[in-house]
């Protein structure tokens, strides 16, 4: 018989190794790693988007370069909280405050003439609101199953 020297075999409750923990992280960890490969790639398309001559989103071009530029800063976070060996709840929320101000401007500048939007450009942000509205969701419930699964743990181990 073997036996595993893995961090889950040898976590205890109520310790930051504990399985539970982790368990409750994947979720939000999954979902911050998607979240960052889908803002880089929305902020190459600002950014190719204001490069070419006819814009087909209607954006002006400061406005698509400033706001391609944030989202590769934004992408770049979201990557190294996922990455983090323990995800503090603090950046956590300000992640998901970043998405849920975000995709409330998005659909602002869809629903509205403050930017001079073409058909698709309405679209594309209305799309992009819908979306960045759905990564707050779920990191919001995957930062909430962490604070479940450290009180259970806490619990456990003053019992």
């Amino acid at each position: 018989m073997t036996t595993s020297t893995s961090p889950s075999s040898r976590a205890v409750p109520g310790t930051p190794g504990n399985r539970s923990a982790r368990d409750a992280s994947w979720l939000l960890r999954t979902v911050l790693r998607t979240d960052s490969l889908s803002t880089a790639a929305f902020a190459v398309l600002m950014l190719v988007e204001s490069a070419l001559t006819a814009t087909p989103l209607g954006l002006p071009r400061g406005l698509a370069v400033v706001s391609g530029c944030g989202m590769i800063c934004g992408a770049v976070a979201f990557r190294l909280l996922a990455r983090m060996p323990v995800l503090p709840p603090r950046p956590v929320a300000g992640a998901i405050a970043l998405n849920a101000v975000c995709g409330a401007a998005f659909a602002v500048l869809a629903c509205t003439d403050l930017v001079p939007l073409t058909g698709f450009g309405r679209l594309f942000l209305a799309a992009g609101a819908v979306i960045v509205a759905v990564f707050a969701d779920l990191e919001y419930v995957g930062l909430r199953r962490i604070r479940r699964a450290a009180q259970a743990g806490a619990g456990a181990g003053t019992r």
